[in-house]
């Protein structure tokens, strides 16, 4: 479970930073005292424009970033007090696939492993899982920079699931790639619910989010604008897409 309790987060400004955006404060806010729960075996969405806070808050989750003010309970674990015992609990999966060009898909893994202190036993057994689950197993002794993109994101997800993770958190996961490889994210998300899992989705695909999603939060200008089930979103929705329903309730906060 994942339990944000009134979280901001605040940047201060650079001289050059306050000129550029022609303001007189010290600090900009990011995200302003932000709530919401997600539970066990669902999909919890959280989406927003670009610039709306909806990566900031993620990566406050994941203990990328530390929340100004608040918390987040992940397991009840601190983010601001435990983040060490945070991160063993989650897996981070962003549409941004940083992997070393230089090793394979296995050593990338089993280097996360190695970070986790995992079983050799369990290791082998869970590697062996997820490079078939995912199709790996025809490219793992290439090495990274020699792989597409597709292929890349699809090393990116065993290495944040390796360590099987009660809590795992996917920003934009599918963006940029193919229908196949979409397809397998997808598969992968409805997998880590049907295991009981705390699944976090973010994405500006609606038709991925009406698919997947049990609940929803909408943020914009750093405000949470929207929090409430996938069902009730859609009843307030009158009918209208979901894209035309999102961008309505976007507009109305502006």
């Amino acid at each position: 479970m994942i339990q944000v309790e009134n979280i901001t987060k605040q940047y201060t400004l650079s001289k050059k930073q306050r000129k550029e955006l022609q303001t007189s404060s010290n600090s900009v806010s990011a995200v302003n005292n932000v709530s919401f729960i997600c539970k066990p075996g669902s999909v919890f969405s959280l989406l927003g424009p670009n610039g709306a806070g909806k990566t900031t808050t993620l990566r406050m989750i994941s203990t990328i970033l530390t929340p100004s003010t608040g918390d987040i309970k992940v397991n009840d674990k601190s983010v601001v007090d435990s983040p060490q015992e945070v991160r063993k609990e989650i897996g981070f999966l962003t549409g941004s696939t940083n992997l070393y060009d230089r090793l394979t898909p296995g050593e990338i893994v089993k280097y996360f492993a190695d970070l986790h202190n995992m079983d050799a036993s369990i290791f082998k057994e869970r590697k062996e899982l997820l490079f078939e689950q995912l199709g790996i197993n025809e490219f793992a002794k290439k090495r990274i920079g020699q792989l597409s993109t597709g292929m890349k994101q699809k090393v990116s997800i065993a290495r944040s699931m390796i360590h099987d993770p009660s809590v795992v958190i996917f920003d934009e996961p599918t963006s940029g790639l193919d229908v196949i490889t979409a397809n397998s994210i997808i598969d992968l998300i409805r997998q880590c619910k049907k295991e009981g899992k705390t699944v976090i989705f973010s994405s500006h695909i609606m038709s991925e989010v009406d698919l997947l999603c049990d609940d929803l939060a909408i943020i914009a200008k750093g405000n949470l604008i929207f929090n409430d089930s996938m069902e009730a979103f859609r009843k307030q929705s009158e009918g209208k897409s979901l894209t035309e329903a999102f961008i309505d309730i976007v507009n109305q906060n502006n």
